[in-house]
């Protein structure tokens, strides 16, 4: 039951399979090492998260992670199902179950038999379909609608799944508060994109490969408009980031795309409503004086120095991305570094040797 690191060594960095989980923030580092400790164990497994946070991608990656890994994945969404159809997509039926059932058909319980079945919008079932499912998880067996066959045994890992505050649901009566328990084994919470901006880099990389690798040709995204994206809120989350990227990739093709070719929400308010115009550094203040003393090479210096540190703090000290949001080459970067480094190891010196000779 123990996780095969040889095979899947490195497999929530993999782009295709994972591209919800990129990133190199401390909030993207902690959901890989709580989704590689349940992929460890069969126990069940309730994401919680705004809607296109990433759920299913996080509930993937436990799958391919798990020792079941090779076996089927099935997932159905239990909100986009009419209630009537629901007991029938889950648990199959058998030929003149009902009108229509015109051939046995294996349901999804059955179809992820040794395998993993995800749960999607579990918010959304209905009390009675609750109830049902609630016996097979107790039972860990189902019947086919219109079967005389008896039980069938339950071989299945579930996840479910849920954009819903299901304490309020269970308040109000509208989710049982015993199929809630059985579903809350290892609960994980999918943080939505705003709580980890710093990721969003790696993330537009790792849609922009999944789109090439479609046949569409990504857009070029300087850094001003990178950080303008950094500032968004993102209320469809990863999802949305997704289609956005598509849709630069659909008519901007190859082409550096501007804060201005963002959509009109992204843009936040226009150049000349009192905030900066979108995308464009806030550089510190001219002085008020240029008298006698006034150097421009120590005030640009200054300024590249001020602008430096918060491309630094923004990139969390990754050089290779301080040096994208700057717009220079990371050996560039790296030599400015290393010159400020310099300049301040001297100008301790001089305070210490100058400390020394006033006492």
């Amino acid at each position: 039951m123990g996780l095969d690191r040889t095979s899947k060594e490195g497999a929530l960095r993999d782009e295709e399979s994972t591209p919800g989980l990129f990133g190199e923030s401390a909030v993207a580092e902690r959901l890989r090492a709580i989704v590689e400790k349940a992929a460890r164990v069969d126990s069940t497994v309730l994401l919680r998260g705004e809607s296109g946070a990433g759920k299913e991608t996080v509930a993937r990656a436990i799958h391919g992670l798990s020792r079941r890994a090779d076996k089927p994945w099935v997932a159905v969404n239990c909100g986009a199902i009419p209630p009537e159809l629901l007991a029938s997509e889950l648990f199959g039926h058998e030929r003149g179950a009902f009108t229509g059932a015109v051939s046995r058909r294996k349901g999804c319980f059955e179809r992820a038999s040794s395998g993993t079945l995800m749960l999607d919008e579990i918010g959304e079932m209905s009390p009675e379909m609750q109830v049902k499912l609630l016996r097979v998880l107790e039972e860990r067996q189902f019947e086919r609608l219109g079967s005389q066959a008896g039980p069938i045994p339950v071989d299945a890992r579930i996840i479910a799944a849920t954009n819903q505050d299901l304490d309020s649901a269970i308040a109000e009566g509208r989710f049982r508060a015993d199929l809630f328990y059985r579903l809350n084994v290892v609960t994980i919470t999918v943080p939505p994109l705003r709580e980890r901006p710093e990721d969003l880099n790696v993330l537009i990389d790792s849609i922009s490969s999944a789109l090439a690798a479609r046949g569409l040709v990504p857009p070029h995204l300087p850094a001003a408009t990178r950080t303008l994206m950094r500032r968004y809120q993102w209320p469809g989350n990863v999802r949305q980031l997704f289609n956005v990227v598509e849709r630069l990739s659909v008519l901007h093709p190859g082409e550096s795309v501007g804060p201005d070719d963002l959509p009109p929400d992204m843009r936040g308010p226009l150049a000349g409503e009192g905030d900066a115009e979108p995308g464009r550094p806030e550089f510190a203040p001219l002085p008020c004086d240029l008298g006698e003393g006034f150097s421009l090479k120590e005030y640009l210096n200054g300024v590249e120095a001020e602008l430096i540190d918060v491309a630094m703090d923004e990139a969390d000290g990754v050089v290779a991305e301080a040096a994208r949001l700057l717009g220079v080459r990371r050996t560039t970067l790296v030599e400015k570094l290393r010159r400020s480094r310099q300049d301040e190891a001297a100008a301790r010196r001089r305070s210490e040797v100058s400390g020394r000779s006033d006492r």
